[in-house]
């Protein structure tokens, strides 16, 4: 099931509106780079482990993520690359590339063309609950967002490296906005990146509160599931409610870590 922004939500909030490609993927690179500064601020990395990546507008079977190696916390945009389908750097300055970056994001943004970003990392929340081999359950307002919302990978067989492994992946994604990957770590999607990166911020807090809640030793009241599917639906899960619901994580690095944006906008139109 894909939830779906509720009707007459866009005359509250909607996406941007760009006169041409140039713009929109101009903001699609600032918003991307400010992703993963959001995320090395979080301490959403375990060494080179991770990965967020954005669809390019122009050419929707390339998608943009970060240089292999290069830290979440000083990643610019001018440091981005564009990769197309056959693991090419086709755009950006040269890099190396993260393997498993890229059998997971091409499975998954081939699968869903819906998707403009997908967002994934060794968080320790996360992580720690993906070894339980469970679905996160209604048990706060926040957790609702997930409501059979988000898939479960329960076959880990090492380092993702090969484009089966990524397929499997994709699969148990479905059309869902999340999926846990076991004894792994987290798997965000979104229609934009706010919205990608606001999932994955609050399915790691939901993994941090379960845990918590589990660990007292009492018995855990749940979200009546009627109240649960309301609250994703109409509330707080639908896609502009994601978006919306990042802009204050974006406003917060913006300000704080304006070093980000070195590429003057717009650029100019993009050849491969």
């Amino acid at each position: 099931m894909a939830v779906k922004n509720p009707p007459g939500i866009e005359k509250m909030v909607n996406y941007p509106q760009f006169a041409n490609v140039e713009e929109e993927r101009y903001y699609r690179k600032k918003m991307l780079a400010a992703a993963y500064r959001i995320f090395g601020k979080l301490g959403f990395s375990e060494g080179v482990a991770g990965h967020i990546t954005c669809r390019d507008p122009e050419y929707p079977d390339c998608f943009w993520v970060n240089p292999f190696g290069l830290s979440f916390k000083l990643l610019k945009m001018s440091e981005l690359v564009l990769v197309n389908e056959a693991g090419e750097i086709v755009a950006g300055k040269p890099a190396a590339l993260n393997k498993a970056a890229f059998v997971i994001h091409s499975a998954i943004h081939k699968a869903r063309p819906d998707v403009v970003a997908a967002a994934h990392s060794h968080t320790i929340y996360g992580k720690t609950w993906s070894v339980m081999g469970r679905h996160l359950d209604p048990l706060t307002q926040d957790a609702c967002i997930f409501y059979k919302d988000h898939g479960l990978f329960n076959n880990y067989t090492g380092v993702v490296g090969e484009t089966s492994e990524g397929d499997r992946i994709a699969l148990a994604l479905e059309d869902k906005k999340a999926v846990i990957l076991q004894n792994h770590g987290l798997l965000t999607v979104g229609h934009s990146i706010e919205e990608c990166v606001f999932w994955f911020t609050t399915m790691e807090r939901s993994c941090q509160s379960q845990l918590l809640a589990e660990a007292t030793g009492m018995e855990l009241v749940h979200i009546d599931p009627k109240v649960a599917v309301m609250t994703r639906d109409y509330e707080v899960g639908f896609p502009l409610a994601g978006y919306f619901s990042a802009q204050p994580l974006f406003q917060d690095i913006f300000a704080e870590q304006a070093d980000l944006i070195d590429i003057p906008s717009p650029e100019g139109k993009l050849s491969l």
